[in-house]
């Protein structure tokens, strides 16, 4: 009897465990941040979009697909042209993820590599397409208006394929060879240009200091000769008197000399007329 009642324990225990494994196998999670569609192997893909959690399915006949639907980074680089033909290397970042209620149109059309199929083609479309609105110059002082018309258009384009651009900015802006170096002789024309400015300023103004210079020589010729006249000779004797003081000073500091000998002029002497 006591074989029995364990033969019949472990035949149930079996049975549970089977069950159970059974069970085990009709389950799937929806993690925090994920989307599950089903498809069904006589039905194809069901319109219904699960959420997060533990739900069951048939085994076999149907499988769960599950979809990230968090904002993920994409970087996509384009090199396009301006308007004045020149190019340009363009990044675009981009935060992208699938709208939940689209998911079965999604994996119908462009499958679980939906962001490789879509991203890389419209971006090249729309960056191609705005840049060729505007010169190299424009592009530059005028950044925010071109990433303001790209994310206008990018988003459009992408809520067609049931995507949502979160953000979308632009990383990387540079020329080509060909222009940074055309930048670069410019800046140094203009500072040669500069330069040359300064030296005709200067030399205006140092015109102007001689212009000055010889008017007030000529003025003070002028007076002098006025004075000349007023006074005749005795201005003249005047500045022999004040000279022959000063040399007599110097040489009465002088070591080598004690006195000054009579009869010696101190001064050469001037001719009268």
């Amino acid at each position: 009897m006591a074989s029995q009642a364990f033969s019949r324990l472990g035949q149930v225990g079996l049975g549970i465990a089977a069950v159970g494994g059974v069970v085990n196998s009709a389950l799937y999670n929806v993690d925090a941040g994920h989307r599950a569609i089903i498809f069904d192997r006589f039905m194809g893909v069901k319109q219904e979009v699960i959420g997060e959690g533990t739900h069951f399915f048939i085994p076999w006949v149907q499988k769960p697909i599950i979809f990230d639907c968090r904002s993920r980074p994409r970087n996509v680089p384009v090199v396009t042209g301006s308007k004045d033909l020149q190019n340009v290397n363009i990044t675009l970042r981009i935060l992208f993820r699938p709208v939940p209620q689209k998911l079965p149109y999604i994996y119908t059309t462009l499958g679980l590599d939906y962001d490789e199929r879509v991203l890389p083609s419209i971006t090249n479309e729309i960056l191609k397409a705005v840049t060729a609105q505007y010169d190299a110059g424009e592009l530059i002082t005028q950044r925010e208006v071109v990433s303001s018309k790209i994310s206008e258009d990018l988003r459009e384009r992408a809520g067609n394929f049931g995507i949502i651009c979160d953000d979308i900015s632009l990383t990387h802006l540079t020329f080509g060879k060909e222009f940074t170096l055309a930048v670069e002789m410019k800046q140094v024309a203009q500072q040669e240009a500069e330069r040359a400015r300064f030296m005709v300023e200067k030399a205006e103004q140092q015109k102007k200091a001689s212009i000055i210079s010889a008017e007030g020589d000529s003025q003070a010729a002028k007076l002098l000769a006025k004075a000349f006249g007023e006074a005749g000779e005795g201005l003249v004797e005047l500045r022999r008197i004040e000279a022959a003081e000063d040399i007599s000073y110097q040489l009465a500091k002088s070591r080598n000399i004690m006195y000054l000998p009579q009869g010696q002029q101190t001064l050469l002497s001037l001719p009268g007329q």
